[in-house]
């Protein structure tokens, strides 16, 4: 048996595996995400830590002996440590918005478009470098007791196994040279975080297993010396589970995070640099990439309004079925994150809106309407991506929003494009699994190891409501972005004061 953990956002999960790829057991745990009002979004260590030991041993009572322990979770955000692997301060999620002041000075200054020529990552708000800017200015001491600046995975590692190090998949976000796997100096300097470089640990030769030490046995009830993998992080681990091996392959992650992912063998990153936003990510295997544009909000946007609606998830379906593509004339912008919108642009400013409401408009009008506005964020996303990397190909979709039919089927419609759907919701362990597999020596049969699926195709009747309503919504996200920059302004241009009574775009 293996078992994959991923420790997401706010849920951590396992899966147990058989030599065959079966899934033998599986256990969910949630963790504690703490948001704050003035934009900070924190966790607790201790807290992450407890419920990965828990879906560890709930998994384990229910199999034999462990062969390896295989990690994955979030990325981003930042996870300061001591040489002990205790925080020195509470982790900063990848949510977090502190550091939006920072990325809008560098988008003036030209620190955002410098660090994508060299290492292809947009910066945002709730990565390394922003975070690490801002906490030098308000939190120093943070720094100063810190031995290491890392992610969930590599903290999980360090606890488990006691070794200070990193994927290079969480690395590649934002210092990395992605060809070379070797940090770019200068982009540590046009950050302004040369003091903070010593705390980066130098990303792990492809390949790399751990083994459990005393400690990690003691919280995870495996023997001492049981083998640990410690990533990819979440989107290239998934894609692996999705078996993305052709360049052009995609993954469309419908979770909290809108995934659009590219496989690549090759790095451009010059094609995106005139309007830096994603990022480039190194895979298990040193001569493949992705190309990834991850929007800020994908199902939290749907839970955030289903709860203003009053209604369950359970009620998603027939709330979808009850409507028709178009959404009644109502069309949605589904920028809801406080920090702003890191692909398929980056913008600090970027705020959610829902235009086209009449005294007519149904609750299933509106709540169709902003899953049409993350489908065509998606398409957005794959049409940026593919500026760089391969045209789009095959697409596998996962996440949970794959699990509505209803919201599956207007993401195949918007994309045009056929979705296959694995039965098994867990592409991200499964891809560690798989990762931790082969690192160990074993040869992977990607066919056996391919979870079930099922085919998802665009209807063809719908391919011009779709592909006008996309049109207006690109539209829309330009006027969008033209009043944020002006609000930003603070209209100081009299010509381009509102007029009394006019609303925002």
């Amino acid at each position: 048996m293996i078992i994959g953990v991923d420790v997401g956002t706010s849920m951590t999960k396992a899966d147990a595996y058989d030599e065959t790829g079966r899934t033998i057991a599986s256990a969910e745990q949630a963790s504690t995400l703490h948001q704050y009002d003035d934009g900070r979004v924190e966790q607790d260590l201790e807290d992450v830590l407890a419920s990965a030991a828990a879906v560890i041993r709930r998994v384990a009572a229910e199999t034999g002996p462990v062969r390896a322990l295989a990690l994955t979770g979030q990325g981003d955000g930042l996870w300061l440590r001591d040489a002990a692997g205790s925080a020195t301060r509470p982790p900063i999620s990848w949510l977090d918005d502190r550091a939006a002041d920072v990325v809008r000075g560098w988008q003036d200054d030209g620190t955002v478009a410098e660090v994508y020529r060299r290492t292809g990552t947009g910066l945002f708000p709730g990565c390394h470098a922003p975070l690490l800017n801002s906490l030098a200015r308000t939190e120093p001491e943070s720094l100063e007791r810190a031995a290491v600046a890392g992610y969930c995975v590599d903290a999980l590692v360090q606890r488990l196994t006691g070794e200070i190090t990193v994927d290079a998949s969480d690395a590649s976000l934002p210092f990395l040279d992605v060809a070379t796997r070797r940090y770019d100096e200068d982009a540590i300097a046009a950050c302004g975080v040369s003091g903070a470089r010593h705390l980066l640990a130098d990303p792990a030769p492809p390949g790399t297993v751990y083994a459990l030490d005393a400690r990690g046995a003691e919280i995870t009830g495996l023997p001492v010396g049981t083998p640990v993998s410690g990533g990819p992080f979440d989107l290239p681990a998934c894609a692996v589970g999705a078996g993305l091996s052709a360049p052009g392959d995609g993954l469309l992650i419908i979770g909290t995070t809108l995934a659009c992912e590219v496989f690549t063998d090759h790095v451009d990153i010059a094609a995106g640099a005139g309007d830096p936003a994603g990022m480039w990510l190194c895979t298990p295997d040193p001569t493949t990439w992705l190309r990834a544009m991850p929007a800020m909000v994908g199902t939290a946007g749907l839970d955030w309004l289903l709860d203003f609606l009053g209604v369950g998830i359970d009620a998603l379906g027939g709330l979808l079925e009850g409507t028709a593509p178009g959404a009644g004339g109502v069309s949605a912008l589904p920028f809801l994150s406080a920090s702003g919108e890191r692909a398929p642009f980056v913008d600090t400013r970027a705020r959610g809106q829902i235009e086209g409401i009449t005294l007519s408009t149904r609750r299933g009008d509106v709540v169709r309407a902003v899953c049409e506005g993350i489908a065509y964020t998606a398409k957005h996303c794959f049409e940026r991506a593919s500026a760089s990397a391969p045209a789009l190909g095959r697409l596998v979709a996962c996440g949970g929003g794959s699990r509505s039919g209803p919201w599956a089927q207007i993401f195949a419609d918007v994309l045009g494009i056929p979705l296959v759907v694995p039965d098994d919701p867990g592409l991200g362990t499964r891809g560690a699994a798989v990762t931790a597999l082969r690192a160990l020596g074993d040869e992977i049969d990607p066919a056996a190891w391919a979870a079930r699926s099922r085919t998802v195709e665009p209807a063809p009747d719908t391919a011009d409501c779709y592909g006008e309503g996309y049109l207006r919504y690109r539209a829309h996200v330009d006027t969008a972005r033209d009043f944020w920059a002006r609000q930003a302004d603070g209209f100081r241009r009299p010509e381009e004061r509102p007029l009394a009574g006019m609303h925002a775009p």
